[in-house]
C-alpha cells in the first residue's frame, strides 16, 4: 500500500510540477512578446532551493535544462544524486570563500560573484580541481548607495556596489580558469528602487551594457524571480530564476 500511494504522490507532483512550468512558460512567452523579443533570447533557471532531487528528476524529465540553488549544503548532495541528469547548475547565493572547493564540483556558473577575494577563491580552486572553465556573473545591489559603503554598510541583498562592477568584470576576465559572463542583481528591497522592479531593472541594463563595452562577450543579464520576471524581461534580462512559481511555496529551512 505505501508503494501504491507514493507512485500516486509522485503523479500528483508531476502534474503540479507540469502545469506551474506551463504557467511560467507562458508568462514569458508573453513578456517576451510584449517587449518584441523572441522567446529564446530568454533562459529560465528554475531555482530548486529547499526542494528535494525527487523533483529536480521530475523537472528534468519535463524538459528542464537550468536549475539554481543558494546554499552548497542543500545544493552538493542533490546535485550529486542527479549527477546522471543533463543538467546545467546554476549557483545563485551568497558563496563563501570555505565553500568555493564543494561548489566547483557541481556548479557550471555562479551568479553571485561578489568581491575579490572571492574571484581570487574561485580562479583557484578552478586551476587545482583541473575542471572546466566556470561562468561567472558579477553580482549587483542595486539598494546600495555610496553612503551607505562609506558608512560599511550596504542594506540591499548582497552584491558589489554599481560603482564596484568594472573592477570585478576586470578581475573576473582576467582571472585564469574565469569567464566573465555578465552581470546578475534581484529587486532591492531598500533604497531609490524598492517597490519598483522595472527601474531597478533598467539600472542593472544600464550596468551590463557598460560591461558589454568592455567586454563583448559578457552578454548575461540574470534578473527577476517569480513576481517580477515580466518587468526583468522587458528590461533586458537574459535569464530569469523562478522557483516558488514552479515549486510552490517553500517550506520552512531547517
Amino acid at each position: 500500500m505505501t508503494h501504491v500511494n507514493d507512485q500516486s504522490a509522485a503523479r500528483a507532483r508531476l502534474a503540479q510540477l507540469r502545469a506551474n512550468l506551463t504557467s511560467v512558460e507562458q508568462r514569458v512567452a508573453d513578456a517576451c512578446a510584449a517587449a518584441g523579443r523572441a522567446r529564446d533570447s530568454v533562459t529560465l533557471v528554475v531555482v530548486t532551493k529547499t526542494y528535494p532531487a525527487s523533483d529536480t528528476r521530475l523537472l528534468a524529465g519535463l524538459g528542464v535544462a537550468d536549475v539554481a540553488e543558494n546554499r552548497d549544503q542543500d545544493a552538493a548532495p542533490k546535485a550529486e544524486e542527479c549527477r546522471d541528469l543533463d543538467l546545467r547548475w546554476h549557483f545563485v547565493g551568497q558563496l563563501q570563500t570555505n565553500k568555493v572547493r564543494s561548489v566547483l564540483r557541481y556548479a557550471d556558473l555562479v551568479h553571485s560573484v561578489d568581491r575579490i577575494r572571492l574571484v581570487e577563491a574561485l580562479s583557484e580552486g578552478v586551476l587545482k580541481a583541473g575542471r572546466p572553465e566556470l561562468g561567472c556573473l558579477v553580482q549587483v545591489d542595486l539598494g546600495a548607495d555610496s553612503a551607505a559603503a562609506e558608512s560599511g554598510h550596504a542594506p540591499g541583498r548582497g552584491g558589489a556596489l554599481p560603482e564596484q562592477v568594472p573592477m570585478l568584470a576586470e578581475a573576473l576576465a582576467a582571472a585564469p580558469g574565469l569567464r566573465l559572463d555578465g552581470v546578475m542583481a534581484v529587486a532591492p528591497l531598500h533604497g531609490r528602487f524598492a517597490g519598483d522592479p522595472r527601474a531597478a531593472f533598467d539600472r542593472l541594463a544600464e550596468i551590463a551594457s557598460r560591461v558589454r563595452e568592455a567586454h563583448p562577450a559578457a552578454t548575461m543579464v540574470s534578473a527577476g524571480m517569480s513576481g517580477d520576471l515580466e518587468q526583468a524581461i522587458a528590461a533586458g534580462a537574459t535569464h530569469v530564476r523562478v522557483g516558488t512559481a514552479v515549486l510552490g511555496a517553500r517550506p520552512p529551512l531547517g
